[in-house]
């Protein structure tokens, strides 16, 4: 059966509201006091973080002829760029078919529903390659069915990269110097789109990539992950691998720690990759004293009511906070040791080099 989706009337104007977020000094104690780091709100962004990325993919496509006018745009999301990519084809005059998974939340799933998306959920995930190549699965069955059907493919985009131009640039203009960025990866995209022009800004500036345990990107092991919104079950192509100094794995306690005392300490709070990178960050503030560290905070709360701040879920997934960690573990190189909590690694390579 051929599926139809509708198309909306394109509302440029929106296009006025992207990125553009403010700055803030955190020092709530994560776990420990530590002199301060500077966060960037994308949350407070209409479409968060990644509608800087789904324009941009959107608006690559167009120039090349690759997505028609009014042609439906097809994905696979564990929410966030499915966010970005319903304010996109707003924007632009796009449908949206978003395919997700059974553990998207409810209240993601209502609102990329509100804003007009087509939502496919999977019940189940693939032997190989989990709820990721699950998605991708579906999602090429949308493609057939659907005439003249886009799929960005956020996870080997150049133009996902490109699109956080917008946010380096923010964040020269926002800071006077900068020594550390701290930034979670899921695609690679807005690591790799920030740290070229950044160091051109601050020759000097180290990156740090915040992935999550249970993730391969940086040549782990993959396992079922519980964070959402970090991480990877494939290895994207847009990671630029031989811009980090170091990567840290963290896993849910020390992301849902840090959740709940930035809620606390300082008003500013997300979910899963906004606890994972202020925990890191934190502790690069209090081991390089005198550097400008920043991050990036991808979304606010909102979402993850039902999780990170929920205790009944916590106990439910065996999450305990007493037992998260307040340190790195160091390993050698990613193949040395499973993380299953904090872990750090200064040895960063791509893990199919060679292999391709």
């Amino acid at each position: 059966m051929t599926a139809t989706v509708v198309r909306p009337t394109a509302q440029p104007e929106l296009l006025a509201l992207l990125g553009r977020t403010p700055v803030v000094r955190v020092t709530a104690e994560l776990p420990y006091a530590h002199p301060g780091f500077w966060a960037k709100l994308e949350g407070l962004a209409a479409g968060g973080m990644k509608a800087r990325a789904a324009v941009s993919m959107l608006l690559g496509a167009r120039e090349r002829g690759e997505l028609r006018p009014g042609a439906p745009v097809v994905e696979s999301t564990s929410g966030t760029l499915g966010l970005g990519l319903a304010f996109a084809g707003q924007a632009l005059g796009h449908p949206v078919v978003l395919v997700g998974d059974s553990e998207l939340e409810p209240s993601m799933r209502q609102l990329l529903r509100a804003h007009g998306v087509r939502l496919e959920i999977v019940d189940r995930p693939a032997p190989q390659g989990g709820w990721q190549a699950a998605r991708l699965g579906r999602l090429r069955d949308l493609l057939a069915e659907l005439p003249g059907a886009y799929w960005p493919d956020q996870y080997n985009n150049p133009d996902n990269t490109a699109g956080y131009a917008s946010l380096a640039a923010e964040l020269s203009a926002q800071l006077d110097h900068l020594d550390i960025l701290v930034c979670s990866v899921g695609t690679g995209g807005h690591s790799a789109g920030v740290i070229g022009p950044l160091r051109r800004h601050w020759p000097g500036l180290r990156l740090i990539g915040v992935d999550a345990t249970g993730s391969t990107i940086f040549g782990q092991p993959a396992r079922p992950r519980l964070m959402r919104g970090l991480g990877s079950s494939i290895h994207p192509r847009n990671v630029a691998y031989d811009a980090f100094d170091e990567v840290h794995w963290i896993g849910p306690a020390e992301a849902v720690d840090s959740c709940r005392r930035l809620a606390r300490g300082c008003f500013v709070s997300g979910g899963w990759s906004t606890g994972a990178v202020a925990r890191v960050a934190a502790w690069a503030a209090r081991v390089h004293p005198g550097a400008a560290v920043a991050t990036v905070f991808p979304d606010g709360p909102h979402r993850y009511l039902g999780t990170v701040y929920d205790d009944d879920f916590l106990t439910a997934h065996g999450l305990d906070l007493t037992d998260a960690a307040t340190r790195p573990v160091e390993i050698p190189h990613p193949r040395a040791a499973e993380a299953r909590g904090w872990a750090r690694c200064t040895r960063v390579a791509d893990p199919l080099k060679g292999k391709r």
